[in-house]
């Protein structure tokens, strides 16, 4: 294994709840709240992308290891990170030269999604294990790709999808894979609205920030402030909007309980005409078909979450709550998870109290698990390329207008070249994700 384990301990601890803003005190206080369940060596960490989500991993594998090198475009960013973790951390421009640090064990990547798996592939073959924030991919053909590499490196990749390592979620799903509901026959997933918005004015790039670095492999564009940061991600040249953001979460626990791969798509949508604007999909919605019969509808529009529907009841769940009679009737009728379980991670289940639910989010912890025993985690690349592909061919039915047919185990479109050219995007030269 790469960095020896025994040279750094780390600690087993429960998840801190993310907050928007971390202050380096708060930073600190969140670390220290971590207790240790065993003396083993802490690894060193390096967090790349140090914006929003990207700030809230970091924290939290600092519970499990030492924030030893950070990274980020936006020198003030950079600065704060620096300043934030009571490591004292190295402190780069180019995640390349982080990489290139022997006391980095493992890294966050939380950077906008059209950077995740260059990052993620460059840091596995430097050696390092990964947690790579959601949604895994840009496009269907980066997940083959770092799938590829996870094979040949051997190296440990967590999916920042911790919706799998809540407690209702892997629940709803133990239930249906159990026959709690009967046969699974449709599943109806909400995911909100996409912003609408522009157009937005050209700007001069702010010196703290390399506007060329940030956008990578996609087309280079005049500064726009709205494209970068939190708002990529209504912009298609960076994300895929709530189809991928919100998708990468509730439609990869549909497709868990699921159980199988879509073979039909077809889609609707509107797209804003507003030159300078946010420029995916409105007022959408899509209906898969997959190869065991079970039909899946994805809206924008009504409850957030994922009403699970079989021949012989109904539960819906989000993060909130869980329900359904299915869900009422298991104090007395209680799942049978000494022959089935979904995940074997003991440390991410905590047993009903009082009738009620109660959720664990262990997601990181479950990583430093997987990472100190060389064992898969639970939103590993595979099943997160898998559901990702998902949500691609939801954007890209929206694009195309029209129903297609998807060969899963290909993994291209049946007898349609126009569908195949959208599993990839041409990259700008000198960023090609290879």
């Amino acid at each position: 294994m790469h960095a020896d384990i025994s040279r750094r301990r780390f600690l087993q601890a429960g998840a801190v709840a993310g907050a928007a803003l971390w202050s380096p005190s708060s930073i600190r206080t969140a670390a220290a709240q971590g207790k240790p369940r065993a003396k083993v060596e802490r690894l060193g960490v390096g967090a790349i992308g140090l914006r929003y989500q990207g700030t809230v991993i970091a924290v939290k594998a600092a519970l499990y290891g030492d924030v030893v090198a950070v990274c980020d475009v936006d020198s003030h960013l950079r600065d704060q990170g620096k300043a934030s973790f009571g490591s004292t951390p190295r402190h780069f421009d180019d995640y390349r030269d982080l990489l290139k640090r022997p006391e980095v064990d493992v890294v966050t990547i939380g950077t906008p999604d059209h950077w995740h798996v260059k990052m993620a592939a460059d840091a596995l073959r430097a050696g390092k294990d990964v947690y790579v924030e959601k949604p895994l991919t840009l496009t269907v053909d980066e997940g083959k790709f770092l799938r590829k590499v996870a094979q040949q490196t051997g190296r440990v990749v967590q999916v920042g999808s911790w919706q799998r390592s809540d407690s209702r979620f892997r629940l709803a799903v133990e239930m249906v894979r159990q026959g709690r509901i009967g046969k699974l026959q449709t599943v109806d997933v909400v995911l909100g609205k996409n912003k609408v918005g522009g157009p937005f004015a050209r700007r001069t790039v702010p010196g703290h920030l390399n506007w060329d670095r940030w956008q990578g492999q996609t087309p280079d564009t005049p500064y726009i402030e709205e494209r970068c940061h939190y708002t990529f991600r209504w912009w298609y040249e960076y994300s895929g909007g709530q189809m991928t953001d919100w998708g990468a979460h509730h439609l990869d626990i549909a497709q868990w309980a699921i159980g199988s791969n879509p073979v039909e798509i077809e889609a609707t949508a509107k797209y804003p005409t507003t030159a300078d604007g946010y420029n995916v999909a409105i007022d959408f919605s899509a209906k898969y078909k997959y190869a065991n019969g079970v039909t899946m509808n994805v809206s924008d529009t009504g409850r957030n979450g994922i009403m699970l529907t079989g021949d012989q009841g109904r539960i819906f769940v989000n993060r909130g709550v869980i329900s359904g009679k299915p869900v009422e009737t298991l104090a007395a009728n209680p799942l049978d998870r000494e022959q089935f379980k979904l995940y074997g991670a003991d440390n991410l289940d905590r047993p009903a109290r009082a009738g009620k639910l109660e959720a664990i989010i262990n997601h990181m912890g479950n990583f430093f698990d997987c990472v100190a025993a060389r064992k898969t985690p639970i939103s590993d690349v595979e099943s997160q390329h898998r559901s990702a592909t998902t949500c691609h061919l939801g954007n890209i039915a929206m694009r195309l207008g029209r129903a297609l047919k998807w060969d899963p185990v290909a993994e291209r479109f049946v007898g349609d070249p126009e569908a195949d050219r959208l599993l990839r995007r041409e990259q700008r030269s000198g960023y090609e994700v290879v």
